[in-house]
């Protein structure tokens, strides 16, 4: 093995005694989605993204050892099989790297899919075919100055604007049908859009007559929608398999699934906690907690718009309040920190502008 190869192992190595949340960290240091773990010097298994997400909707405890949720039988290849197997399986699994194995299961080599197929050959194939609505009519408050001249979803990421980026996610996955809600400049939108004359996607506008809140006006999409569908809010960019997200949410039977960013922030002082009279039960010197934050992406069948008022203002958040205490279900599934962007945010806007 080349020292490159060795390097790239060495990224992605871990051992089965770090928890959910280190192997988690992990991942989004390395933006890889597959880890090897090893026992000691000697690799042992394989650890996904799928392994922790369905730990988590399992709800094991993010401290929980990852030898705990690993697969029995992960999916490796041998030295004496050739490279175009090798290369197939690849290809058939999505798998994003591949350990190679000898006899004496002793790793021996290693594929990582940049470096076998070309850019054009993407790792998730998947074609889901839905319709995505994307909620557009915003004012985007927290990114003045500038939605003072330009509407949020047109603001800039390098050479794209966030509404591209977002669009673009989903037409790689065979979504290739558009509805907008727009109310906020929205003839400048329409006019960006139609100088483009895209033929990857097909977008059809619905606007609101005045501010609706977060699903408000897909009211008026009740009688359109006969299918599942995507919602995504404008501001905000999922990196994720979206045929994973599909697939939980179908398996599930959910109503509604939202999609859930684990979010991590480290309490910078000791922290104490007390019971009656003030007599101390604990100290945690500089605790991490760790939560589920909503982030602005959801999967919704169609009658879950029957519940949504004629034009009334009316968050997401009362649509999944109002179906879960009519005892629909509604799933979270969630992804990693770095998965999510929120770009409605000065700060994530300014880390991201000029990475894409």
């Amino acid at each position: 093995m080349n020292k490159e190869k060795q390097n790239k192992i060495e990224e992605i190595k871990v051992s089965p005694e770090i928890s959910i949340m280190e192997a988690l960290k992990k991942m989004d240091k390395s933006y890889k989605r597959l880890l090897f773990v090893f026992d000691k010097k000697k690799f042992s298994n394989l650890l996904s993204i799928g392994d922790i997400q369905r730990a988590i909707i399992k709800n094991y405890s993010l401290d929980t050892k990852i030898d705990e949720i690993l697969r029995k039988d992960p999916r490796v290849s041998y030295s004496i099989e050739s490279f175009e197997i090798i290369k197939n399986r690849m290809l058939r699994f999505k798998a994003e790297s591949m350990p190679v194995l000898n006899e004496d299961k002793e790793l021996v080599n290693a594929y990582f899919w940049e470096d076998i197929f070309p850019d054009e050959i993407k790792l998730t194939q998947c074609k889901l075919n839905l319709p995505v609505v994307i909620m557009a009519g915003g004012k985007g408050s927290r990114l003045k100055p500038i939605t003072n001249v330009l509407p949020k979803p047109l603001i800039p990421i390098g050479e794209k604007t966030i509404l591209e980026h977002i669009m673009n996610r989903f037409v790689e996955v065979g979504c290739n049908t558009f509805y907008m809600s727009v109310n906020y400049k929205a003839e400048m939108i329409k006019h960006y859009f139609k100088t483009l004359d895209n033929a990857d996607y097909r977008i059809n506008y619905f606007e609101e007559e005045k501010p609706l809140g977060t699903a408000g006006s897909l009211f008026l999409l009740k009688g359109k929608m006969t299918k599942t569908f995507f919602v995504s809010n404008c501001d905000i960019i999922i990196d994720e398999d979206y045929g994973e997200i599909l697939d939980y949410h179908r398996k599930n039977k959910n109503l509604i699934t939202v999609v859930a960013a684990l979010k991590h922030y480290k309490i910078p002082y000791g922290t104490i906690s007390t019971k009656k009279d003030g007599l101390l039960t604990e100290l945690n010197e500089k605790p991490e907690l760790t939560f589920k934050i909503n982030s602005g992406m959801y999967i919704l069948e169609p009658e879950t718009l029957n519940e949504i008022p004629e034009n009334e203002f009316f968050h997401i958040t009362y649509l999944i309040e109002k179906i879960k205490n009519n005892g629909g279900r509604v799933g979270v599934f969630p992804v990693s920190e770095n998965s999510w962007k929120d770009i409605g945010d000065w700060e994530e806007y300014l880390n991201n502008k000029d990475n894409r």
